[in-house]
């Protein structure tokens, strides 16, 4: 069992079987669904727990991905909603990230916090498994989906949204879209030695980017269907050959 979805709700049924796994680690449980597709299993890992019930900021990130860990996941690919604040980029579009912003306050972001293990830091050159990112797009391709172009995220920390006057300095600083969860998640793959890619789905332009505002109902239409497409890439994408030998995921961290 090395491959995994984080994120993808709503498409337990495609596969042949599935089943709810329960996995202790040290730092809580979680919940995931196993399903079996052309033989093969890939695990399911809802974000934000069962029924959406988990807010952004108090998400057990370390706990989720040291399960992933514990059942020998290799490779991830991770649904994120995101507002646009790049004018090209506009609701129900997709985009692969490719590099983050990290404005978080109050989460634990690291595996590896001393003690006798001594200091270790990751390599941030390349956030985002390369090879993950061209075989989604090589399969989003075949599937004549069209993919708006490559983005990057700023996380904040929610669970309130932005105010125009970070919007702009965001942006001004090269942010593309916006989020509340990919940090610390691709933190702690990369110290996990883990190949992973998220892929945002435009859900709303930011404040300030668009007069109207925000609203569920703007939410709830940009994303209707996309998470499902998306998730069905991903299971594509990681039907393809992979190799962690062609990327250097394994070769992220620093000790001193």
């Amino acid at each position: 069992m090395e491959k995994a979805i984080i994120g993808g709700t709503g498409v337990y049924d495609i596969g042949e079987e599935s089943y709810i796994k329960n996995i202790d680690t040290e730092y809580g449980q979680v919940e995931v669904y196993i399903v079996k597709i052309k033989g093969e299993e890939i695990v399911f890992l809802p974000r934000h727990g069962k029924g959406h019930s988990v807010p952004p900021h108090l998400i057990n990130y370390r706990a989720n991905m040291k399960a992933l860990e514990k059942l020998g996941i290799k490779y991830i690919y991770a649904t994120v909603a995101v507002g646009s604040m790049n004018e090209n980029y506009a609701p129900g579009d997709i985009v692969v990230i490719n590099d983050f912003l990290d404005f978080t306050k109050s989460r634990p972001i690291t595996f590896y916090e001393g003690g006798n293990e001594g200091v270790i830091h990751s390599d941030m050159s390349d956030p985002y498994c390369t090879n993950l990112r061209e075989n989604f797009y090589k399969v989003a391709k075949e599937k004549n989906i069209e993919i708006k172009g490559e983005g990057v995220y700023v996380c904040t920390e929610g669970p309130r949204f932005e105010t125009a006057a970070e919007i702009r300095m965001y942006k001004a600083l090269g942010g593309d879209v916006v989020g509340m969860t990919n940090v610390p998640e691709v933190i702690l793959a990369k110290e996990l030695k883990v190949c992973y890619s998220a892929i945002g789905i435009i859900s709303n332009w930011c404040t300030g980017i668009e007069p109207t505002g925000i609203t569920v109902h703007d939410i709830a239409g940009a994303m209707e269907g996309k998470k499902e497409l998306v998730t069905k890439l991903f299971i594509d994408a990681l039907q393809t050959e992979l190799n962690q030998e062609n990327c250097n995921c394994t070769n992220s961290l620093i000790k001193l």
